[in-house]
């Protein structure tokens, strides 16, 4: 592990450095809190040993910049001081330090607290790993893994924005599984999830990088097209109709047994100088929608 010293005696920043080699840190070396708080700013570096009483800017003021700034990963600080006194490490401490150090260190002792600062920081990126972990989780559909209603909107609204401000079109299709109680009421729930997997799958396979796909609830789907006019997003939803329409899921219980599903498609587009919401033009994809259902489903109907 990396280790920045910050230690404007020379020869205190070699015996130091020395020291953290010969323990299997690698080492770098800076004279002032100024010279480090450049290096820290990266954001790179997580452990860092500094001297209190030093020019330009001294240890306080760098545990302290450091506290104050918006870092990406968590800085473990020792301060290093030949300054003894209770009220004084409890300046330090204050400051934002996560330990100190008295003059002249003691190797072992050195070693046994950066030990303890390494476990700091691998719980530290362990939670933060959970944080991610749970946020994507609270994002994205269980069951097929692409976004989930509250994401969508979030990406979705962003997008409007930016195409309002370059004045671009974009389209939203919604679409829904025909007679989809009838295929878990017939094959079971564990089938059921199988089919809404093959149609995400169809649906990821046949769009383009920047479209997005999302879960709007049991068996409807939202697809996001930004740059897309309602001739183009009519193109691509009957597409999607087609293929999803000959894709087939192989059932288990027999060698040639197959189960294929249909869908209903409802479009609707806007343009970036149209006052039209979010909320809008998801109403009207989904108005289409269930006028295509309304007239025999595994149809595709545009809002004009």
């Amino acid at each position: 592990m990396e280790v920045l010293i910050v230690e404007d005696d020379r020869i205190s920043q070699k015996l130091l450095s020395k020291t953290l080699s010969n323990l299997g840190y690698s080492v770098l070396e800076t004279a002032n809190g100024r010279q480090a708080w450049e290096k820290l700013k990266t954001g790179e570096i997580q452990l860092v040993i500094t001297d209190w009483l030093m020019p330009e800017m001294d240890g306080l003021e760098l545990t302290r910049a450091i506290r104050n700034a918006d870092l990406i990963n968590y800085v473990y600080i020792i301060i290093l001081t030949s300054q003894e006194g209770v009220d004084n490490i409890i300046d330090g401490l204050d400051a934002g330090a996560d330990d100190y150090l008295i003059k002249p260190f003691n190797p072992r002792e050195l070693s046994a607290r950066l030990k303890i600062g390494e476990r700091v920081l691998d719980l530290e990126q362990k939670l933060k790993g959970a944080h991610e972990k749970m946020r994507d989780l609270a994002m994205h559909d269980e069951l097929t893994g692409i976004w989930n209603r509250r994401a969508f909107y979030s990406h979705a609204a962003a997008e409007l924005e930016r195409n309002r401000r370059e004045n671009l079109f974009l389209s939203i299709i919604m679409l829904d599984i025909d007679h989809f109680k009838s295929v878990n009421d017939r094959f079971g729930h564990l089938v059921g999830d199988q089919a809404l997997k093959m149609v995400v799958d169809t649906l990821k396979n046949n769009l383009r990088q920047y479209d997005r796909v999302g879960r709007w609830g049991g068996e409807e789907f939202i697809v996001f097209l930004p740059s897309t006019t309602l001739d183009e997003a009519a193109k691509i939803a009957e597409r999607l109709r087609v293929d999803i329409a000959a894709a087939e899921l192989p059932l288990s219980d027999s060698d040639d047994a197959i189960l294929q599903v249909q869908i209903s498609l409802g479009v609707a587009s806007i343009k970036g100088d149209q006052d039209v919401s979010l909320d809008s033009l998801v109403d009207r994809a989904d108005e289409m929608m269930y006028q295509a259902k309304e007239e025999g489903r595994n149809q595709v109907r545009l809002y004009k």
